[in-house]
């Protein structure tokens, strides 16, 4: 199984001690005596004198690595990782604890890695999460570095499961490194710096990226877009020399049904300032990322092209800068919708909103009878859950309940927000429908109020991606920078069609 990288993922049933690679890992609980036979002799004792002496304890994402000794076992090395507990053990944790393994394998310049499967969990299911983590290890924060560019990651994982059918696995392993492949891809979008991906070219690499698997796409211009009345994405760019472009992606499979279909709308700001509002010069750089939701989308309709998705899904991705030019919109202008609805704005920085306000719209129109958007979009979420989890919005329940259990499942950790009606009043305007802040008090509650004016009381989630869509320090699992949080949970949702009925 290849794909353009030349990452390699396989699944064999033979016994661990037949299989021959550069590293054999074998995921070890604590507590937990020595698995399979020979394994001690295998190693020279190596293993069973660190857990004597306490230098590797089985605890969560320990490795220990051995050379392998002797005729019986075919590794060159062996690895013990620690797994925890066994009763706290997941399909995440299996998918954290690839990645962690792979990450320590690519520094010790390991080309070949076989993974053991072991403890609870469906093999099928873990088999996905072990190739998806260990294919994210491959990820290269430092791209634009000249120096320290030994960048080498394994390109070749076998996944052991001793006895297991191989059929099913094989397909589940397959569509985890493609998802993993597309989440991967978000984060290097992610990682560009703004001069590098202005909305032109974003869009010329979201469709590039979109544009397989017979997923169409088209990019909408600012004369288009001003024919469509999009005011507020017009008055969000007015403030840049570099004029705004909407991606439109469409994934019409032959024999598809007219309903549902799934509407994905992502933020694709490609640089935030704050406009007139300006942010505080400290951080700033990181708004290199404010187009996380955009690229999420782009992403995930890859992957929904390549996996064959048997629903109709149309991707909307909105893109311009926010800059404080002399043509900029100013707190207290009022700006006009596709929609109709007229919007007075208070504070330029809160121009995530105002775009998708335009972009749900032109989803709706597009034929969406379900939406999920996606975006980096208040500070107010990162307060509320920190940089852990991704804030849940929308309604009805049922379709908030179907999205969170997928981005569970996907790895995108995700908790349900109150979008209670009382908290609309924050957002009343003495001259337009809206205005486009309610004040600090419930920020990321108010916002996900504002979007849900623009979606036609049709089935819509918001994630609020603001806290997760970057780590600010590096853990075993996920080294510092971007995350592509989503793009896995949004493609893996176009395939629980059968559960939206509602």
């Amino acid at each position: 199984m290849h794909d353009a990288t030349g990452f390699r993922v396989t699944v064999s049933s033979a016994d661990p001690w037949q299989v021959e690679t550069e590293l054999l890992v074998i995921p070890l609980f604590e507590q937990e005596p020595l698995p399979f036979r020979d394994l001690e002799e295998a190693t020279g004792g190596e293993i069973a004198r660190a857990l004597a002496s306490s230098e590797f304890k089985a605890k969560l994402f320990e490795l220990f690595v051995t050379p392998a000794q002797g005729r019986t076992w075919r590794a060159r090395r062996i690895a013990v990782a620690g797994a925890g507990a066994e009763k706290d053990f997941t399909t995440d944790r299996a998918r954290k604890l690839a990645t962690a393994t792979a990450i320590a394998a690519r520094q010790r310049r390991v080309d070949r890695i076989a993974y053991v499967h072991r403890g609870p969990g469906d093999p099928v299911a873990v088999g996905q999460a072990v190739a998806e983590g260990f294919v994210l290890a491959a990820f290269n924060p430092g791209e634009y570095k000249t120096e320290d560019r030994d960048f080498a990651p394994a390109r070749t994982l076998e996944f052991v499961a001793s006895g297991a059918a191989t059929a099913g696995l094989a397909k589940a392993i397959e569509r985890g490194r493609l998802l993993a492949e597309c989440s991967n891809l978000s984060r290097r979008l992610c990682n560009e710096p703004g001069s590098s991906l202005p909305p032109r070219l974003f869009a010329e690499r979201a469709a590039e990226i979109a544009s397989v698997g017979g997923v169409t796409v088209e990019i909408l211009d600012e004369q288009r877009i001003a024919e469509l009345g999009m005011g507020l994405l017009l008055g969000v760019a007015r403030g840049s020399h570099e004029k705004p472009r909407v991606i439109i992606m469409t994934h019409e499979p032959p024999g598809a049904p007219p309903s549902p279909v799934l509407g994905l709308v992502g933020k694709g700001i490609t640089f935030d300032t704050g406009g007139i509002s300006i942010k505080p010069a400290d951080g700033m750089e990181r708004m290199k990322d404010d187009m996380s939701g955009g690229a999420a989308v782009a992403c995930a309709m890859r992957a929904i092209g390549l996996l064959g998705a048997p629903i109709r899904v149309v991707g909307v991705v909105p893109s311009s800068e926010n800059m404080p030019g002399g043509a900029a919109i100013k707190p207290g202008d009022v700006l006009r919708g596709a929609s109709g609805k007229t919007v007075e704005v208070l504070n330029t920085d809160a121009e995530g909103r105002l775009i998708l306000g335009d972009a749900l719209w032109y989803a709706r129109q597009l034929g969406a009878t379900h939406l999920v958007d996606v975006a980096t979009l208040t500070g107010a979420c990162v307060v509320a859950l920190g940089k852990i989890t991704t804030g849940l919005f929308g309604t009805p329940d049922a379709w908030v309940q179907v999205v969170r259990e997928v981005a569970d499942k996907a790895g995108d950790r995700a908790w349900p927000m109150p979008v209670f009606e009382e908290y609309k009043e924050q957002l009343k305007s003495d001259i337009a429908d809206l205005a486009n802040v309610g004040g600090r008090p419930a920020g990321a509650i108010t916002a996900a109020l504002f979007l849900k004016e623009f979606t036609g009381g049709l089935p819509w989630v918001h994630l609020d991606i603001a806290g997760t869509a970057w780590a600010e320090e590096a853990k075993p699992f996920m080294p510092k920078g971007p995350t592509g949080v989503a793009a896995r949970t949004l493609a893996e949702l176009a395939f629980t069609s059968d559960r939206w009925r509602f």
